[in-house]
């Protein structure tokens, strides 16, 4: 089941996403893909949920104003308990150094928004 941070239900993948109606293409791609996803409204949401589990996947928008998102993927990638967890973040296509930020900070993959969200279920399924 998928929904927000509140939920009882294990995550698979959990997601740091400031627009709640991307969020929500983020769920149904996820619904139909049989996954489990979990919106992190802010940044001690995300760090009590990580605490808490290891996901299989987090997924971030590169361009959040209530994250910040290099920050959080060096401290994912710093941590040994979730030394196997992806992390996925999404950017502006036209933000080539914030690209390469992203991957010098340690996400396992960087893709344009569009690149994203065609490529969204096969990414979910992992």
């Amino acid at each position: 089941m998928s929904g927000n941070a509140n939920s009882r239900t294990r995550a698979d993948v959990l997601a740091a996403v400031d627009d709640l109606f991307f969020f929500a293409k983020i769920e149904a791609a996820a619904k139909a893909a049989g996954t489990n996803v979990l919106l992190a409204s802010d940044p001690r949401q995300m760090q009590a949920l990580l605490a808490g589990s290891v996901p299989g996947l987090v997924i971030l928008d590169l361009n959040s104003k209530v994250f910040d998102p290099l920050d959080m993927v060096r401290s994912i990638k710093t941590d040994t308990r979730l030394a196997h967890t992806r992390v996925i973040g999404f950017y502006s296509h036209v933000q080539v150094d914030l690209r390469r930020a992203a991957e010098e900070a340690g996400c396992d993959q960087v893709l344009p928004r569009s690149v994203f969200v065609a490529q969204l279920q096969d990414i979910l399924k992992g």
